[in-house]
């Protein structure tokens, strides 16, 4: 039976795209998380002023990629240390966070960000929060299989981030 978790890792077609290369993964939704504004589009999440986080849906199978390694992936892909931002990306939509969807998703999420906090790496910034998913418009979904590889910002952001998966998840990586 699929599970699925919701996590904002900076932008969202770049989260996407990692995810996208996961054995055991499903499906992947780009969209819009812990804000007050009801169906937001692009452009007022952009603003920075509804409280949103560019986020990713991920459905996957458990059987073959467990949660605990979805949250590992998750941590291991962004920079989790960096508060309101991803590199360039700079606001509380690119915030580091997690959404548990359940008590044991926030139990997950609790440990996988102490286990970054164990590593020898920054001390994570990644928050845990709740909110009601609200996908991103068609054009942002499955955005690096098409327009993101003519994307100067993706072509320079993605790659680095599909590395770092290749690095320390070889074994959880689509061929």
């Amino acid at each position: 039976m699929s599970e699925t978790v919701i996590v904002a890792g900076g932008c969202f077609w770049c989260t996407e795209a990692v995810f996208k290369d996961v054995i055991g993964v499903e499906s992947v939704e780009s969209g819009y998380i812990g804000g007050t504004v009801e169906n937001p589009t692009y452009k007022q999440v952009c603003t920075g002023s509804t409280g949103h986080a560019e986020g990713v849906k991920v459905t996957f199978d458990p059987d073959t990629v467990s949660l605990p390694e979805i949250y590992d992936m998750f941590m291991g892909t962004h920079d989790p240390s960096q508060l309101n931002r991803q590199g360039n990306d700079v606001g509380t939509q690119y915030r580091s966070a997690i959404f548990p969807l359940s008590d044991e998703q926030k139990a997950q999420a609790e440990a996988a960000i102490a286990r970054w906090n164990d590593s020898p790496d920054a001390e994570a910034v990644t928050t845990i929060e709740s909110g009601e998913w609200f996908p991103a418009e068609d054009y942002h979904q499955e955005y690096w299989e098409g327009e993101g590889q003519r994307n100067p910002y993706c072509m320079a952001v993605i790659p680095p981030k599909l590395m770092k998966l290749r690095k320390s998840f070889a074994d959880k990586v689509k061929s």
